[in-house]
């Protein structure tokens, strides 16, 4: 009996995009939680990139003489170059959340920007077909 009404939960279960009715939601909280849920979908993408985009910069930090280039290699400047990615979005972010500062509608504002800056990220550092030749 018990084993039925779990297996009954679990096939109800809803995901949080259909919790909060995504397709179309209505309330504030559900469009807060949607928008934090878009820029997390673009997070996730982004951090999958990252894989290739790191592996790429190791890749060509092979081919670097030591001896006669000390400046940083291609993987240093590339996180030092997100890390101040990620602490502009963010700031910029909050900026834009600021349009409504302290309303309901702030934590939309702040989320849809994040996700809108991580697919723009996203788009820069996907390799152009002539780079991936």
């Amino acid at each position: 009996m018990i084993s039925i009404l779990i297996l009954a939960a679990v096939a109800t279960a809803q995901t949080p995009y259909e919790e909060h009715h995504c397709d179309e939601p209505m309330a504030q909280q559900d469009m807060n939680a949607c928008a934090q849920l878009d820029f997390e979908a673009a997070d996730k993408e982004l951090n999958l990139l990252w894989r290739d985009v790191i592996g790429a910069a190791r890749q060509a930090d092979k081919g670097l003489d030591r001896n006669d280039d000390t400046r940083p290699t291609h993987e240093a400047a590339l996180r030092a170059a997100q890390r101040a990615w990620i602490q502009f979005r963010d700031a910029h972010c909050t900026y834009e959340g600021y349009e409504m500062r302290g309303g309901s509608m702030e934590p939309m504002l702040y989320s849809g920007c994040r996700a809108r800056l991580t697919r723009a990220r996203i788009a820069e550092l996907k390799p152009t077909d002539t780079e991936s030749r």
